[in-house]
């Protein structure tokens, strides 16, 4: 399992959303607090984020976060409306390389995966960024299209009843998650929305999302953002 986050308002620091909140992305790579499987997120992590022109930018490792110290320099300085960024607990079998790491990206969205599944209910794909579960998902997603991302998921799940297919993507407009085998959380700023997997701090403010739910997060409309929450069970 992992945790991941996204970000969508005006822009940020990375080191804002991901170093700096006191039980963050950086936190829970050694101690989170809600993870359900796994214990620590030491095997990867990934920002990505929309720039300035609308263009998908990201840096990834395969070492723990909190060893970073070029990220943790740099980070206060990159900043965006858009960002989607996680810390990894890699499935045993799967590879620890930085190319097994969240976010992947079809050149428009981002896509993280926190969970598991097996690659038997997964057909191969050339364009998966690397071998593992999550990387062949985050393609079968794409391939398909992420408005069909629920159909998507229920023909994982069937394929495969024991996956967990929690689901956080953006494409600096919108933000969509899916909870499945787990929950997501969310928090509504004056810039802006998060949506993680575990809230950051303990803002009263934070809305959990239930298991088997999806979240959407719209475009800015008179500088508010449409927040739908769905339960999969009456789609």
């Amino acid at each position: 399992m992992c945790r991941h986050l996204a970000w969508l308002g005006a822009p940020r620091s990375v080191a804002s959303l991901v170093l700096d909140p006191p039980a963050g992305l950086l936190h829970q790579s050694y101690a989170p607090r809600r993870q359900k499987r796994g214990v620590v997120n030491a095997d990867g992590w990934g920002v990505g984020f929309h720039d300035d022109a609308g263009q998908v930018r990201r840096w990834r490792s395969s070492r723990p976060l909190w060893g970073e110290s070029s990220f943790a320099s740099l980070a206060p300085v990159l900043a965006s409306g858009s960002v989607l960024a996680a810390v990894r607990s890699a499935t045993i079998g799967m590879p620890l390389d930085e190319t097994a790491a969240a976010p992947f990206t079809d050149g428009t969205w981002l896509l993280s995966h926190n969970g598991r599944v097996s690659r038997a209910a997964l057909p191969p794909r050339l364009d998966a960024e690397s071998t593992c579960d999550s990387a062949i998902l985050a393609a079968h997603v794409f391939a398909a299209g992420v408005d069909r991302v629920v159909d998507t998921v229920r023909d994982v799940a069937r394929a495969d009843p024991d996956a967990y297919l929690n689901l956080l993507m953006t494409d600096g407009t919108r933000i969509v998650g899916l909870t499945w085998g787990d929950e997501l959380s969310y928090l509504v700023e004056p810039d802006g929305v998060v949506v993680a997997s575990e809230p950051w701090d303990d803002d009263p403010r934070w809305i959990d999302v239930p298991d088997h739910h999806l979240i959407e997060v719209g475009p800015s409309v008179n500088g508010a953002r449409p927040i739908s929450v769905t339960d999969l069970e009456d789609r």
